[in-house]
């Protein structure tokens, strides 16, 4: 059991606040009318993602049970949902430690003098890297790679080593030790059960809103930040008679209020 209400308040803001919110949204908003995109999000997540969330937490509190264990008390012949959610939270496990992984070694990158993705003099880049941070100007063509993208993906990723999905090549070590070190946090965050775990979201569920706060300050203060602000929310409500939109929005419900 929780040995603090204050424990079990903060994980479930940690659980509804994640990359999902941070990393996703933004440009799931972007691509799918701005603005407008709001109205289908919030509809879904009243109609749909927060009583469904209220009744998970309702169920999980009331039956003292997991995922699995839950379903035979409710009705056996369903206790394929219980596995069924924890084959998906390992799936996305997958997914957002990846992204952690990434992270990380942008983290351990950027402890330099020069950060890498900001300059075209690595030994990663190539002719048609277009250094944008200069101040004299710049000719642009359609062949042209900024600093960062060719960082992520000749240097992150890698890609460029890769000929298809029958060429996977070798390990990135680099990226294996990022994501070795994440399972290692993750596991020590819960072998304990929600002993360690309520520990331990007294700095995951404050850290990222302190993060938000200060990408907000940082990004208000930018030059243009107003007209950015304006063209990235400006509604386009014709992609609200789409179906895409609205199928975009429920995924995005689940994706904000956690795997």
């Amino acid at each position: 059991t929780w040995s603090k209400k204050t424990d079990f308040m903060l994980s479930v803001i940690g659980y509804a606040v994640d990359l999902g919110n941070v990393w996703r949204f933004p440009y799931i908003a972007y691509q799918n009318g701005g603005g407008a995109f709001l109205i289908p999000y919030l509809l879904m997540a009243v109609f749909g993602g927060i009583p469904l969330f209220y009744m998970e937490l309702v169920l999980g509190q009331y039956h003292k049970n997991g995922a699995i264990s839950i379903w035979r008390k409710i009705c056996p012949i369903f206790k394929g949902i219980g596995y069924a959610i924890c084959i998906v939270a390992l799936y996305v496990s997958f997914y957002y430690n990846t992204i952690i992984a990434w992270a990380l070694y942008y983290l351990y990158s950027s402890f330099t003098s020069e950060l890498p993705w900001t300059s075209c003099n690595n030994a990663w880049n190539t002719p048609n890297c277009t250094n944008y941070f200069l101040k004299d100007n710049i000719t642009w063509t359609k062949y042209s790679t900024s600093p960062a993208e060719e960082f992520y993906v000749r240097q992150v990723l890698q890609i460029h080593r890769s000929h298809g999905l029958d060429d996977l090549g070798g390990i990135s070590w680099h990226l294996a030790l990022c994501l070795f070190f994440i399972f290692i946090v993750v596991y020590f965050s819960i072998w304990k059960g929600v002993k360690t775990s309520g520990k331990v979201v007294w700095v995951t569920a404050t850290f990222p809103y302190l993060v938000l706060f200060i990408l907000l300050i940082r990004g208000a203060t930018l030059p243009g930040a107003w007209r950015g602000l304006l063209f990235y929310l400006k509604p386009e409500w014709n992609k609200l008679l789409t179906t895409q939109v609205w199928v975009d929005a429920a995924a995005q419900i689940f994706f904000s209020l956690g795997p």
